[in-house]
């Protein structure tokens, strides 16, 4: 069975501006230098290209390289680290991205079989987190942060993102309580018709 907490975060193959903008997310986050930030990154996963995979690769010396994936020497948080895949899948081959916690052996095994078993679906579709974590790596940093003093103290801390209004208002929602109709003027028109795929 493969751990739920690993997610697709970007649909589409991101090119190297928006591949380096996804290495962290997350660095708007508030208490950054606090705390442990591996659950946070570990699991999650997108595609690249050939071009960025092997700029990747020749960067640093890989940690280790067992077949069809590498991981990066330097450690993003803890004993989360940059895992390089390559794939053949539907009979092409693709170039991903993961993090992965390497205090579990397992961890890039399960990576890998996810990316698989997510990108061999017949129809193209998204869950609503998908379509949630697409908005949030594909929003520039002005555009999103965190809630603050003006949110409830049970909300503080949670991703925020800028919704405008019909009167061209603009105010920041909670990510994860955009309504389908926010959603979808966040996305690009390719995705907005995507059916809705069951998360696993």
């Amino acid at each position: 069975m493969i751990p739920s907490s690993i997610r697709k975060v970007y649909q589409g193959a991101a090119d190297r501006r928006q591949m380096f903008r996804m290495f962290d997310r997350h660095a708007q986050r508030p208490n950054r230098t606090h705390g442990d930030a591996t659950a946070l990154y570990s699991g999650e996963w997108f595609e690249i290209g050939q071009v960025e995979h092997t700029y990747m690769f020749e960067v640093l010396p890989p940690l280790w390289m067992p077949g069809d994936m590498f991981a990066m020497r330097e450690f993003l948080t803890g004993s989360v680290t940059s895992v390089f895949f390559e794939l053949k899948i539907d009979e092409r081959v693709r170039y991903f991205h993961g993090y992965c916690d390497l205090t579990d052996r397992q961890s890039p095994e399960w990576m890998r079989a996810a990316i698989v078993e997510r990108e061999s679906r017949p129809v193209r579709a998204m869950t609503r987190e998908e379509r949630l974590e697409h908005i949030w790596s594909s929003t520039h940093d002005p555009y999103r942060s965190y809630a603050d003093w003006r949110f409830p103290r049970v909300d503080r801390g949670k991703r925020t993102i800028i919704v405008y209004g019909a009167d061209r208002s603009r105010d920041f929602r909670l990510l994860d309580r955009l309504t389908d109709v926010e959603i979808a003027a966040k996305l690009p028109v390719q995705l907005r018709h995507l059916p809705d795929a069951l998360a696993a």
